[in-house]
């Protein structure tokens, strides 16, 4: 296995699907430290494609040596990237128990609008081929505790969800699973999604409507944890529907961005560790101010999806337009998402 910390400094990056152990590697103990969590890129082999659904496949990654790599829990993305110089964000279809596994499966669907990402993937990569695959991160995580669990998911958010189901049957429990896609010809894994009791694959186009989120949730007991991935406007609806529970309770995987990032600028950012106070300037986003001050730093998906560029706050307060930290999480302001998220006073003050 070829390790390597690295900050890539070349490319666009923008999440094609929806993206263990919190928002830092797989692999690392997490010492209280966010500045120092550097990308850990492995460079391993594509050992193979299958067919999922209609633009729908399935890439497995392997180590070319066999040897074992980083454990993922279920919620679990990889960033995958690119010989073109992106990168990509895709939710892992296998977890592990132990702090290892063999491979690395990821689903990928077509984006007809994709400047390169899937349409690469789908078009150019071939078995054999190396790719560099960042080590993984969990914006996601399952709640194994919880005495009831709904899945919903739409088109490839299926990813982690079937990864949550999994997991939860192994574990002797029987989730309620909401599957949602356009066409029959859309859905993935239909035999597997068979063998859960409690799973309902909703087909718009025999269904004649969209899947009814207001009536899932209605319909579940108000104690159980909800978890939803798929497109935006599916999210929406989920949101919307699980207002009146616990935050505790909803969890969300977003696609891209909810919000447009923070560029009003006029702004200072001092970096306690490095010693050095910077001007974030109108239509340039702190991450793009670090870099370019050559301050090492972890990013990757630059849209607030990933949670790569977490980092602590120590003074001032952020303008948060992040999809990771929760809405309890934004109040603390203990941490912000630097690729999208700015600053609503004059100055701050950073674990940099």
């Amino acid at each position: 296995m070829i390790l390597t910390s690295e900050v890539f400094k070349q490319g666009s990056v923008m999440c094609d699907s929806c993206a263990p152990f919190a928002r830092f590697p797989a692999f690392y103990e997490f010492g209280g430290d966010m500045s120092e969590q550097l990308n850990e890129v492995m460079t391993l082999r594509l050992t193979a494609i299958n067919y999922l659904a209609r633009n729908t496949l399935a890439f497995t990654f392997e180590d070319p040596e066999g040897n074992l790599l980083p454990g993922a829990e279920p919620g679990a993305h990889v960033g995958v990237v690119l010989p073109n110089g992106l990168t990509r964000q895709y939710s892992l279809l296998e977890y592990s128990n132990s702090l290892t596994q063999r491979s690395y499966v990821v689903g990928v669907k077509l984006d007809p609008q994709s400047r390169g990402g899937s349409r690469y993937m789908h078009e150019t990569m071939r078995v054999g081929d190396l790719i560099q695959i960042e080590a993984p991160r969990n914006n996601f995580p399952l709640n194994e505790d919880a005495a009831h669990t709904v899945l919903v998911a739409g088109g490839i958010g299926i990813t982690p969800i079937l990864c949550m189901a999994r997991r939860l049957k192994e574990l002797g429990q029987s989730p309620r699973i909401y599957y949602s896609c356009r066409e029959r010809v859309d859905v993935a894994f239909a035999e597997e999604l068979k063998s859960f009791e409690g799973a309902l694959v909703h087909v718009d186009a025999e269904a004649g409507t969209f899947l009814n989120i207001a009536d899932v949730v209605k319909n579940e007991p108000s104690t159980a944890h909800f978890y939803c991935c798929g497109p935006g406007p599916m999210l929406e609806a989920f949101e919307a529907a699980c207002a009146s529970l616990p935050q505790e309770q909803v969890h969300v995987e977003y696609f891209s961005a909810k919000q447009e990032a923070a560029l009003d600028g006029n702004f200072v950012i001092e970096l306690r560790k490095s010693g050095k106070t910077l001007t974030v300037p109108q239509g340039k986003t702190i991450l793009n101010v670090v870099r370019d001050a050559g301050i090492p730093i972890s990013y990757s998906c630059e849209e607030g999806v990933c949670g790569a560029c977490e980092v602590r706050v120590l003074e001032g307060q952020p303008d948060h337009r992040d999809a990771i930290l929760s809405e309890p999480e934004k109040a603390a302001n203990n941490t912000m998402i630097i690729c999208c998220s700015g600053c609503k006073g004059d100055r701050l003050v950073l674990d940099l």
